[in-house]
C-alpha cells in the first residue's frame, strides 16, 4: 500500500470507524467501554475552589506564552520529576503551555519542519501504530510521514537507527511515544539517547509524546529532556510534551505543556499568536495548583497498580497476553484465535456489550522495505480506564469471550 500523500487519502478516524464496525449489531450485554483512554479516576479535590477563585479571568484575554504561574509550577515540576537544571528549564524560555497537548504535537511540525530538507522533501518519522495527530501534522507541514513498524522483534519501539541513510538525511523530525501508546511499553534512557545521538548526527528534531510518564508499574519513565541534559546534547534537539489528561484524570481541561530548547518554543509561540488560542485564565491558574499536587497523581497511580496486577491475574494464562510496563492500555494479540482485531473486537461487542478499539485502526500497512503487513492488525487495544469494579468485570468478560 502506497504511503498517504494528502489528508484525503487518510483512513477515517479510530472511533467513527470503530462505530461503523458495531453498527448494525446489538450488543451482548450493558455497554462497557474500553476503547477510549479517557481516564475516569477522581479529579484532584481542589480544582474547583482554583476555578472558582479564578473566575475573572475569564474576563481578560490570557496571554499568548501563558500566565508566569503557570510556566513557573510546569518549570519546577521539570526539575523535581525529571531533575532538569534550571538552564534547561526556565519558565521564560524553555516553556509553553499547550491547550491540550495535541495542539502542540500538530503545531510542532508546522513550525519545525522546514520546505526541504538537503535539497528534498522532508521525511518525519512515526511509530507503527501510532497516535494519528502525528500524520496528519506531518502531511500538514508538506512532509512525507514514514511509518516505522513497532513489533514485538523490535521491543514494540520502532527501529529508527536501522532506516537508509538517504532517508535519515532528509529526515526534519521524529515522533515517539514513551510510555508508548498502545504498546505500554518504555524507552529507557539508553534508547533515548541512541535516537538523540541519531538525531545529532543527522539534524532532526525529536518529538517525545510523554504523556502517560506519570502511569507506570515498577520505576518512573524518564524524559528525553534527561537524555539530553545528561548527553550534553543541544538544547534544541528535543521538544518534550505532557499533559495533565492522563496524569491528573483531567481530559476536559485541555491542558498540557512542551518544553524544549528557547528557539523552537520562540517558534510555537509564534505560530500559536497567528493561529491558535491559549489556554483560558482559570484553566491556567488552576493548572498550575495541579502541576505542584503529587498526592492525587499517587492515589490515581495506586489504582492503575490494582488494576495491571487484576488484568495479570485475569488474562495471564490467556494467548496474546502481555503485562503492560506503563500506561494504562493492554496491547492484546487476539490473532491465534480470531484472525484479526476487528473479529475479535466484532464478536466481542456482540457477547457482552464491551467495546475495545481494533488495533489496525492505529496503524498502517507497512512497505515491503520495511517488513510488509500491518503492526496493528493482530491486536486490540483495552483501556483501563473506568473503575477498579467495571475493569474487572470487564476483562473477565474479554476472557470468557475471547479466551
Amino acid at each position: 500500500m502506497q504511503q498517504p500523500e494528502r489528508f484525503s487519502d487518510l483512513p477515517e478516524y479510530a472511533f467513527p470507524r470503530l462505530r461503523a464496525l458495531l453498527e448494525g449489531t446489538p450488543a451482548g450485554g450493558p455497554l462497557l467501554p474500553m476503547s477510549l483512554g479517557e481516564p475516569r479516576h477522581p479529579l484532584p479535590p481542589f480544582l474547583g475552589e482554583e476555578l472558582a477563585r479564578h473566575h475573572d479571568l475569564y474576563g481578560r484575554y490570557p496571554p499568548n506564552e501563558g500566565y508566569p504561574e503557570l510556566r513557573e509550577a510546569i518549570a519546577g515540576w521539570l526539575q523535581s520529576r525529571f531533575g532538569i537544571a534550571g538552564d534547561r528549564a526556565d519558565p521564560e524560555r524553555h516553556v509553553f503551555p499547550l491547550n491540550g497537548t495535541r495542539e502542540g504535537l500538530f503545531a510542532a511540525c508546522l513550525a519545525l519542519v522546514p520546505e526541504r530538507k538537503n535539497g528534498q522533501r522532508p521525511a518525519v518519522l512515526i511509530p507503527n501504530p501510532f497516535y494519528q495527530c502525528y500524520a496528519v501534522a506531518a502531511l500538514a507541514a508538506g512532509a512525507e510521514p514514514i511509518y516505522v513498524p513497532a513489533t514485538p522483534e523490535s521491543g514494540f519501539l520502532p527501529d529508527f537507527e536501522s532506516l537508509p541513510e538517504d532517508l535519515l538525511a532528509r529526515t526534519a523530525a521524529v515522533y515517539l511515544c514513551s510510555p508508548a501508546n498502545p504498546q505500554g511499553v518504555v524507552a529507557g534512557m539508553e534508547r533515548w539517547k541512541g535516537l538523540i545521538a541519531l538525531a545529532e548526527q543527522h539534524d532532526f528534531f525529536v518529538f517525545a509524546d510523554e504523556c502517560y510518564s506519570e502511569i507506570w508499574r515498577d520505576a518512573p519513565p524518564p524524559s528525553a529532556l534527561q537524555a539530553s541534559q545528561e548527553m550534553g546534547a543541544d538544547p534544541e534537539r528535543v521538544l518534550a510534551f505532557h499533559s495533565l489528561s492522563k496524569r491528573s484524570n483531567l481530559p476536559g481541561l485541555r491542558s498540557g505543556f512542551c518544553a524544549g530548547g528557547p528557539k523552537a518554543i520562540a517558534a510555537m509561540r509564534k505560530l500559536r499568536a497567528y493561529t491558535g488560542a491559549p489556554l483560558p485564565g482559570p484553566i491556567q491558574m488552576a493548572s498550575a495548583a495541579v502541576w505542584r499536587d503529587e498526592a492525587h497523581v499517587d492515589a490515581s497511580r495506586a489504582l492503575y497498580h490494582e488494576k495491571f496486577a487484576m488484568a495479570d491475574r485475569i488474562l495471564g494464562n490467556m494467548e496474546g497476553y502481555r503485562p503492560p510496563e506503563a500506561g494504562f492500555f493492554l496491547w492484546l494479540d487476539v490473532s491465534a484465535k480470531w484472525g484479526d482485531g476487528e473479529a475479535a473486537t466484532l464478536h466481542l461487542w456482540k457477547e457482552t456489550g464491551v467495546r475495545v478499539l481494533p488495533g489496525a485502526y492505529l496503524s498502517r500497512p507497512s512497505p515491503d522495505w520495511l517488513g510488509g503487513g500491518d503492526p496493528g492488525e493482530a491486536y486490540v487495544r483495552i483501556a483501563l480506564v473506568e473503575s477498579v469494579e467495571d475493569v474487572e468485570r470487564g476483562l473477565t468478560l474479554i476472557r470468557e469471550a475471547l479466551g
